[in-house]
């Protein structure tokens, strides 16, 4: 029998990517966690541990399924940029950003029935083309950037900013697909037609 999966995240663009490649999903629980950076913790150990506490959590509540949990951050070296809830950071971020690359850590976490955990962190590099006044301007007017990691969403307008990506561009959208869909199979989930 082919084991259910339930994504631990409210998040749209997951969900949406999940539906890209077939993955058909038996429910949707955002964890509800205290996302706080730890004292000293790197941007790729926060995503890590970010991603296996929100599949714990959901797991906890369903031993009998596939529970996928993940985290995505922009980083700019060992800073982690916020999610941009206001205007202000939202500049600050695409200020920063602006005519310099940028590493963007994108991680996963499955577990299994039985307590079984995998994960994989992808990490991409993301260049910017150095912004003008009036292009940041019209971008923070979009509102696009609001609740967005590093104040972008590389698949909506701010597509027009990016030079080059190296690594995975669903990865930076907020989940690798490759990535997830190998790990999935390799538990069992049947994906679309391709499996």
């Amino acid at each position: 029998m082919m084991p259910r999966l339930i994504l631990a995240s409210a998040s749209p663009r997951r969900l949406a990517l999940l539906a890209q490649i077939g993955v058909t999903l038996a429910g949707v629980e955002a964890a509800d966690l205290d996302e706080a950076v730890l004292p000293g913790e790197l941007p790729a150990a926060y995503v890590t541990r970010l991603a296996e506490a929100k599949a714990r959590a959901v797991a906890a509540r369903h031993d009998d399924a596939l529970v996928l949990g993940a985290d995505t951050a922009v980083a700019c070296g060992r800073r982690i940029l916020p999610k941009a809830e206001d205007e202000k950071t939202a500049a600050a971020c695409l200020h920063l950003l602006s005519g310099r690359s940028h590493r963007v850590h994108s991680a996963i976490a499955v577990i299994a029935p039985g307590g079984i955990l995998r994960q994989r962190l992808v990490t991409s590099r993301v260049t910017f083309k150095h912004l003008d006044e009036a292009e940041t301007r019209a971008y923070l007017a979009s509102g696009e950037w609001h609740g967005k990691a590093g104040g972008y969403a590389i698949q909506g307008l701010a597509a027009a900013f990016v030079s080059d990506v190296q690594g995975s561009y669903s990865a930076v959208v907020g989940l690798p697909l490759f990535e997830t869909s190998q790990m999935l199979r390799g538990l069992g989930l049947r994906i679309g037609t391709l499996s």
